[in-house]
């Protein structure tokens, strides 16, 4: 009798501490936390190679759920359809953008959410939608292949432009426009040389001519020191002799006595007064 009782405790124990961990598994695996998940929409524009069911979705650098369903939009085939578990807690607004990024060296993808602020007003189910739609932006990476494939076509079009500019008669004229530029180079070499021949001999006629000059300085020199004032003196003795002769002849034409008697007057004779 006893036996049996230690069976069926033993029994209860082993069912009771396998229904433990199996509640323990379901507890942890399903979720059942006292924090609820939203899910929201997102529709990508581009390859979501790497992203998973169950990859993480971060807002911030943040855990803040996980990527439910990944899917081809039926609407349009060329967007891709997610859909997103994340935290109630979690400030999703207008504002909120969603882009595919990728962690490190590893290339495992997420979803990072990033609120820029210029709406903070939350998210509202649109009208036929089952759940509120997040607006996505560019990845990185997309962004970096657009810019390369832009670049590509701008090279293309550089290099065409090239060829239908360098064809056989551009490039004949091109040719044709270096020769002339050689015969005007040389013809200006030519030039140059002349042009220095004769400021070489200029030069040399003006040191023959050095000497005359020198000597024509000298005697500028002369001029102003001695000639020039001593006919400056003969010139005022002369206008002051043509003055005297010019006072003489009024007397004469005056008094034409004054050649015999002169200037002195005469004593009166017998009966002048």
């Amino acid at each position: 009798m006893d036996t049996n009782v230690n069976y069926t405790i033993a029994g209860i124990f082993v069912i009771t501490l396998v229904a433990a961990m199996i509640l323990g598994i379901i507890w942890l695996s399903s979720g059942l936390s006292s924090i609820q998940n939203t899910s929201y929409e997102i529709y990508m524009k581009e390859s979501v190679a790497g992203l998973n069911v169950d990859s993480v979705v971060e807002f911030n650098g943040v855990n803040v759920g996980t990527v439910k369903k990944i899917e081809i939009d039926p609407r349009d085939p060329r967007l891709v359809y997610v859909l997103l578990s994340i935290k109630n807690n979690t400030p999703v607004s207008q504002g909120t953008k969603a882009t595919l990024n990728t962690k490190g060296l590893t290339g495992v993808a997420y979803v990072a959410l990033e609120d820029d602020g210029s709406n903070p007003t939350p998210l509202v189910k649109p009208p036929n939608e089952p759940y509120p739609i997040i607006n996505t932006a560019p990845s990185f990476f997309w962004r970096i292949d657009t810019g390369m494939k832009k670049l590509n076509e701008n090279v293309t079009k550089v290099t065409k432009s090239l060829q239908a500019l360098l064809d056989d008669e551009n490039l004949q004229s091109i040719k044709e426009i270096l020769i002339d530029m050689r015969h005007i180079t040389r013809t200006l070499a030519t030039s140059t040389d002349q042009i220095t021949t004769i400021i070489h001999n200029t030069a040399q006629v003006s040191g023959q001519f050095l000497p005359v000059m020198q000597s024509s300085q000298e005697m500028i020199r002369t001029l102003n020191s001695q000639i020039i004032p001593a006919a400056s003196k003969a010139l005022l003795n002369l206008d002051a002799l043509t003055g005297n002769l010019s006072d003489i002849s009024r007397e004469m034409k005056e008094n034409p006595a004054v050649l015999i008697r002169g200037k002195t007057e005469q004593p009166l004779g017998p009966g002048e007064k």
